[in-house]
C-alpha cells in the first residue's frame, strides 16, 4: 500500500548512528522542520558526521536546518525521543545491542525504527519491543529519493503503524508497505542485476565504464550498475546480497568473487576513494 501524507506528526527525533544514511535521515528531518538527536559512537564520528551535515546545509541553502540537530556522543542522551532511527552498520548483533540499550533509556511511548536494507525486522524487533517496532528502509542519497519501504512487526500495533506512515510524510517521502523479506522489494529485485553486471567484467573483462554506458545510454539509467555499487558501497552490497541469498538460495542473489576480492582489498566504493572506479 502506498500513502504520501503531508501531515507532520509532533515528534522528537533520535536518530541511531552517524554514516551517510544517519546523517541523510537527520538532514531530512531538519530540513522539514524537525528537531533532531544524532548519536555517534565516538568524538571522530561526531566530527565526521558534523562535516556530513554542513555539506548537506550548503546543498540545500538551509542554513537554519543546521540549528534543529544535536550531535551527542552517548546513546542515551536520546532517551526523550519519541522516535527513535537506528542506522548503524547492517550487522544483527550490532543493531541488537543498540535497541537493547536504548529499550530501558526511552519512554513507554517511544518507538523504535531501523534502516535495514536486508535483515529481518521481526528478529530486531525482538531486541526491544516488538509493538512499537518498524522497518524505515530509506534510500540514498536521503534528501532526495522519494521512497521509504516501510515493513512492521506483526505486533506493531495501530499507533506504530499510524505514526510510522506520518513520519514518512513529515519526512517528505511516499511509503510504500512491503512484507518482511530480506532484501523488502527494491533489492530483491535490484541486485540479481547488480551481481550480474559483475560477472559479465568477470566474464568478458570489459571495461567498468563501458558497461555503465551501455545501460546508461540504451536502458535512459541515471547510473550504471557498476557506478550504483560503489554508491551503494561495496561491503554493503556484500552483506545484502549474502542475506538475500541465505533466504532465497537463489544464485542470481550470491555476490560475485569480483565483488568479494575488492572488498577484502578495502576497495568499498566511494566512500573508501576506490571500487570499481577511482575516485579524487
Amino acid at each position: 500500500m502506498s500513502q504520501p501524507t503531508s501531515i507532520a506528526p509532533p515528534e522528537r527525533l533520535g536518530v541511531a548512528g552517524s554514516g551517510a544514511v544517519a546523517c541523510g535521515v537527520a538532514a531530512a528531518a531538519a530540513l522539514r522542520g524537525m528537531a533532531v538527536k544524532l548519536w555517534a559512537r565516538s568524538a571522530a564520528s561526531a566530527q565526521r558526521a558534523e562535516s556530513q551535515l554542513a555539506d548537506e546545509w550548503s546543498r540545500a541553502e538551509d542554513s537554519a536546518a543546521a540549528e534543529r540537530v544535536v550531535v551527542v556522543e552517548h546513546l542515551a542522551d536520546l532517551s526523550d525521543a519519541t522516535v527513535i532511527v537506528e542506522a548503524v552498520s547492517e550487522d544483527e548483533f550490532v543493531k541488537r545491542e543498540v535497541f537493547s540499550v536504548l529499550a530501558g533509556a526511552v519512554g513507554p511511548e517511544t518507538l523504535f525504527a531501523t534502516t535495514t536494507s536486508s535483515l529481518s525486522v521481526e528478529g530486531l524487533g525482538a531486541a526491544c519491543d516488538p509493538a512499537r517496532f518498524f522497518g524505515l528502509h530509506v534510500f540514498t542519497p536521503v534528501t532526495k529519493m522519494q521512497l521509504v519501504e516501510l515493513c512492521f512487526t506483526s505486533e506493531a500495533n495501530g499507533d506504530t503503524r499510524s505514526r510510522a506512515m506520518a513520519l514518512c510524510g513529515a519526512l517528505g517521502k511516499t511509503a510504500v508497505e512491503v512484507p518482511d523479506e530480506p532484501g523488502f522489494v527494491v533489492n530483491r529485485l535490484l541486485f540479481p542485476y547488480l551481481f550480474d553486471a559483475v560477472r559479465l567484467l568477470e566474464r568478458t573483462g570489459m571495461d567498468p565504464a563501458a558497461v555503465d554506458d551501455c545501460m546508461k545510454l540504451g536502458a535512459a539509467y541515471r547510473m550504471g550498475p557498476l557506478e550504483l555499487l560503489d554508491f551503494v558501497g561495496l561491503d554493503v552490497a556484500d552483506a545484502i546480497g549474502e542475506a538475500i541469498h541465505a533466504d532465497t538460495g537463489d544464485p542470481a542473489h550470491r555476490p560475485p568473487g569480483r565483488v568479494k576480492q575488492l572488498v577484502g582489498e578495502g576497495r568499498l566504493g566511494r566512500k573508501s576513494g576506490r571500487g570499481f572506479y577511482e575516485y579524487g
